[in-house]
Order: structure tokens, then sequence, then C-alpha cells
């Protein structure tokens, strides 16, 4: 019994010296630990508000616009970029509410909230889509060069026809056929080994090519 209290007491006095010279790191490393596990939760917690917030924004843009309310649709759509302009939320509602400026025959409205998704917004699909719709609004203004310059650079593959077919647009309005020529043959070679869902749009550019050779 005095050997087994001989050799507890050697390990309790080898555990006091280790704890000597470790004790503090232990604790530091402990405290720190504790301290990242306070802050993960709270941004988890901060990004999750984050998301409600823009997420109800959208749902009050997206009401305004079925109502056809473009003022509504417009100051909605403000709040939401003003507030959380990192957010797909805030991309979304700028196309949105872009449309309802469009439909409304505000494009000046239009365009500004088609810049700002282009310019401005995250996502790379979101961009594109945002300059299609800005070169729609120009080319409608008259402003073909601004159009052009708009779609210019390489979209994502999703867009490439569509973004052809707008050049065509373009280049024909400003009675530039051998450039619309260019831009429409474009637009069919991609759309040629794309799915049935592509049918319409390449009969539809196809009729403005032949229109050209015609």
């Amino acid at each position: 019994m005095a050997v087994y209290d001989l050799e507890e007491q050697e390990q309790i006095s080898e555990l006091k010296a280790w704890w000597a010279q470790y004790g503090n790191l232990v604790t530091t490393i402990a405290v720190i630990a504790a301290l990242a596990s306070v802050g993960w939760q709270g941004w988890q917690w901060y990004q999750n508000r984050n998301a409600a917030e823009a997420g109800a924004l959208y749902f009050a843009v997206q009401q305004a616009a079925e109502q056809q309310q473009a003022q509504k649709t417009r100051d909605a759509a403000g709040r939401l970029i003003g507030e959380h302009p990192g957010s797909a939320y805030a991309q979304l509602g700028a196309l949105l509410s872009a449309g309802a400026q469009f439909r409304a025959g505000d494009l000046d409205n239009a365009q500004s909230q088609l810049e700002w998704a282009a310019d401005k917004g995250k996502d790379p699909a979101l961009r594109d889509l945002a300059r299609l719709r800005l070169a729609t609004v120009l080319l409608q203004k008259g402003e073909f060069d601004s159009a052009l310059m708009r779609l210019q650079a390489e979209p994502t593959t999703m867009y490439r026809a569509r973004f052809a077919d707008l050049r065509g647009d373009a280049y024909a309005a400003q009675g530039k056929m051998a450039e619309a020529r260019t831009a429409y043959q474009a637009a069919v070679d991609v759309l040629s080994s794309a799915g049935e869902q592509a049918t319409t749009l390449r009969e539809v550019v196809r009729v403005k090519l032949e229109s050209l050779e015609g």
C-alpha cells in the first residue's frame, strides 16, 4: 500500500511539474478555442439573419412587381441593394425591378438597375443576364455603340447564342450588314448543337440571317 501511495504521489508531483511548465499554454489554447467557437457561432447567426432579411426584402420586390407597382418595386430593390449588396438576392431584385421599370416605360431606371447588377453583382451568370438585358434596353434607347460595348466580353456558355443574336440586332440597326451577318451566323452555330429547347431561338435567328441575305 505504501508503495502504491508513493507511486501515486510521484505521479501527482510529475503532473504538478508539467502543469507548472505548460499550464498557461494549455489555458491559452483552451480560451482561444472557446472564443473561436463562440465567434464562429456568432458569424453563422449573423449570416443567417442577413440571409433572412435579404430574402424578406426580395419577397417584397416580387410582390410589388407582380402587382405591377413600378415605384414600390424600385424602392424595395433599392433597399435590398443598399442593405445586402453582396447577396444573390440583390442581383435578382435588381433584375426583377429593371423588368418592372422596362414594362412601365421607364428605361432610365431600368438601365440603372441593370448597370448595378452587371457591374457590382457577385454571381457571374446573373451578371451576364444583366448585361444582356442592359444591352436590350440600350438598343431600345437607340444607343447602339453602348449596347455593343456591353456585349463585347465573352459570356458564360449558356448565354453565348443570345449575346451573338443581340450583337446582330445592334449591327443591323446601324446598317452594318456584314457584321450583323457574322453575329447571326455565330448564334446559329452555337444553337445548332443545342437541344430542342433552343429550337425557337434558332429559327428566329435563322430568319434574321436569311432576311439580310435576301
